[in-house]
């Protein structure tokens, strides 16, 4: 161990860094380029080199940028220090930091941004984060600033010179690969996610001034609905693929009381993102998927305003991190950690849900009203955490975070408990609503995106979508209410490639009765189920 500071030129200091930050840093962009290699040829050989040699450049550029500010040591170390845990999370899980990652990182609470550290996670970033960095600030630059300075001017002089240079060899080598593998730019630690970062406060800045768009002034309820006494429960999953649905063909028992319940429809759809905070926010926009942005979607409004403004109580109930700035101008609630037996370790399972619908259901004076019931489901890593032992059905599983060190039956068991947790809730819910008095009531259950367990070597979910993995982007559609539909055979059944989050909008104002010119009837999924009902919907 250094017992007192090394002297080291700042040439010396910079290169190192670079390179520490191009073999460590880089190592999932590194594997992710040798595999995509054809052969080890000569050709080949010299030309990931040239790929390399570029990426070094990047990151003396990176580090002489950031110097200018803080002196080349401290530029190091901070750079140090933010790649360690990025790089452990794209190398173990395969998170990529693109722009929806990091609005999904930001708006995370506390304790689920912890759920992602365990003894593994730790190690791993001290010994590639804190202890370099720590190593690296023992050094002495006998230089003043401007020396530095001029140093770390010369050496990215010849970075960018020799970059020039491979350029006129490789150019049309380079642009063949990264056209047909854009997608790697992603990995590239920490310029994507400094890139992602300063995109996403240029945007912050630029919009934070811009006033709600109104997009129907005067929704209504149908006048045939308004002495009706209704309550549309939707309950907005978390974490749920739907290939290990029983319901919708999963070979293990996973559903068995939803199983025994008449559901007027399941299906499979695809979602709107790979991350909650993509997700919710889009299903709920009149945004689809193709034109999303986060932004956008926040600056108009959104089908619960829609159905508040037409004379619903729309109730937002959380257990989960947030409603992602969908609830922002409807009724709110966010689940407090009261009851021992069920919130412990920070969260609460979600039969915390079904006494909030009965509460609701017990002091609600509205005729009509919207419920939106948002579970924690099946969100990882740490899945044990949310189902109680009476719902340990298959084991062994994984009682642990690092969940990349447990066998993958484990994995696959701890995540199956977890939706026929879901599944026990969900038919609870059900239940709720079937026998209590009000006239006219309905449940809707959608997850906001699937998860990967290991496929591919792909853990967790958050993947850019044009990459992302069927099991991250396809999830289960339910519903259920009380009285009979005109056409209930007729209802979808494993339709992701014709139904999405996109038509969510219209299927709510649908199921609703509300009259609004936003609506597209040829959009809502239960139009066939209710036959004419459904597309008077948005006629005067």
């Amino acid at each position: 161990m250094l017992t007192k500071k090394t002297t080291k030129s700042p040439v010396i200091q910079l290169v190192l860094t670079a390179l520490f930050l191009l073999v460590i840093a880089n190592r999932s962009f590194i594997n992710q380029v040798i595999n995509l290699m054809p052969d080890s040829s000569i050709e080949n050989i010299l030309f990931v080199l040239s790929i390399f040699w570029v990426l070094g450049s990047m990151m003396i550029l990176l580090v002489s940028a950031l110097s200018i500010f803080t002196g080349i040591r401290t530029a190091g170390a901070i750079l140090i220090l933010l790649s360690a845990p990025l790089a452990y999370a794209t190398a173990t899980y395969g998170i990529v930091f693109d722009k929806s990652m990091i609005i999904n990182f930001l708006e995370t609470d506390t304790h689920e941004a912890l759920s992602y550290f365990n003894s593994s996670a730790m190690v791993i970033v001290l010994l590639s984060g804190v202890l370099p960095a720590w190593l690296l600030l023992r050094l002495t630059i006998p230089n003043t600033y401007r020396v530095q300075m001029l140093s770390a001017l010369k050496v990215s002089a010849v970075s960018l010179f020799s970059v020039v240079l491979l350029g006129a060899f490789y150019y049309k080598d380079f642009a063949a690969f990264f056209r047909n593998h854009h997608e790697l730019t992603r990995y590239i630690t920490p310029i994507a996610f400094a890139d992602a970062s300063i995109k996403i406060a240029k945007q912050k800045i630029y919009q934070r001034d811009t006033p709600l768009i109104t997009l129907d002034a005067t929704p209504v309820i149908q006048r045939e609905h308004l002495d009706t006494k209704s309550l549309t429960v939707v309950v907005v999953g978390e974490t749920a693929r739907a290939d290990h649905f029983q319901i919708l063909g999963y070979s293990r028992n996973t559903t068995p009381e939803l199983a025994e319940i008449g559901l007027n429809m399941v299906t499979d759809i695809s979602s709107c993102g790979t991350a909650t905070a993509v997700s919710v926010p889009c299903m709920f926009s009149r945004l689809d998927r193709s034109e999303y942005s986060h932004y956008s979607a926040e600056q108009q409004e959104n089908v619960l305003d829609i159905i508040q403004k037409a004379g619903y109580e729309v109730f937002w109930v959380d257990n989960n991190s947030s409603c992602k700035g969908v609830c922002k101008r409807v009724n709110e609630l966010t689940i407090e950690q009261l009851d021992p037996k069920i919130c412990e370790q920070g969260t609460c399972y979600d039969e915390v849900l079904i006494t909030a619908l009965k509460e609701y259901i017990a002091l609600s004076t509205a005729k009509h009203a919207v419920l939106v019931l948002h579970m924690m489901g099946s969100h990882g890593p740490t899945y044990y955490q949310r189902y109680p032992d009476s719902f340990r059905r298959f084991t062994p599983d994984c009682p642990q975070s690092d969940i990349q060190h447990c066998s993958n039956e484990a994995l696959i068991n701890t995540y199956d408990n977890t939706i026929a947790y879901t599944d026990h809730v969900l038919a609870s819910l059900i239940h709720e609503l079937e026998y209590s008095s009000i006239e006219h009531t309905q449940l809707l259950y959608v997850s906001d995106h699937g998860e990967s367990l290991g496929e591919a070597g792909l853990y967790l979910h958050g993947f850019p979508y044009a990459l992302a993995p069927e099991s991250q982007t396809t999830v289960p559609l339910l519903f259920w209410r009380n009285t009979p539909m005109i056409a209930s055979n007729q209802c979808a059944m494993h339709n992701k490639d014709q139904y999405s989050h996109d038509n969510l909008y219209d299927t709510l104002l649908g199921a609703t009765a509300v009259t609004s010119s936003t609506y597209k009837p040829e959009r809502d999924i239960l139009a066939q189920c209710m036959g004419q009902e459904s597309l008077r919907i948005g006629q005067p």
